[in-house]
């Protein structure tokens, strides 16, 4: 089995960016909820706030991968004028021009949020450190921003999977 250049930038893209960070996000978000007092020593703290700071910054950069990949690499090839490119494909049919109009849109626009909202969390936890046992509202607003980053980032990889599936960049 061979890959051409196209579908190797569109695996990275989606199934290893991408997967990275929807994978890694519950171990994130584990990380951020055991990080609740009642629930540690005070031994642990600072080696589990050590790994939390790795992982956090890892699904930041991981999360931009796949944004950066998605539209400066694979997203020019969909776009193409020719006839047969992917956007063509979708548009020239009614039944599959919703994917182009809303899951495209989406992937374009919206999912910009996820690697965005990421960084917002690595930065906090960077920030505050083994503070951030004390500071519950840190750690919460962390989790939900957590919560929603992987949520728009899964809405992205599953309109980008079914998008591929209709119509594959070639």
């Amino acid at each position: 089995m061979t890959l051409t250049y196209r579908e190797t930038w569109t695996l990275v893209h989606g199934m290893i960016f991408g997967v990275i960070f929807l994978l890694g996000f519950t171990g994130g978000l584990e990380a951020l909820y055991s990080l609740r007092p009642q629930l540690l020593t005070v031994a642990g703290v600072r080696d589990r706030v050590t790994r939390l700071r790795i992982w956090v910054v890892a699904m930041a950069v991981a999360a931009w991968g796949t944004v950066i990949t998605g539209t400066w690499i694979v997203y020019p090839w969909y776009r193409d004028k020719a006839p047969e490119s992917a956007k063509s494909i979708l548009v020239a049919d009614p039944a599959t021009e919703m994917w182009h109009s809303f899951g495209m849109e989406w992937k374009e626009h919206v999912a910009w949020f996820s690697p965005i909202l990421a960084t917002v969390v690595a930065f906090i936890v960077v920030y505050y450190g083994v503070r951030i046992v004390k500071h519950e509202g840190a750690r919460k607003a962390a989790m939900v921003l957590f919560v929603l980053a992987f949520v728009l980032a899964a809405i992205a990889g599953g309109l980008g999977a079914l998008i591929t599936k209709t119509s594959p960049v070639l």
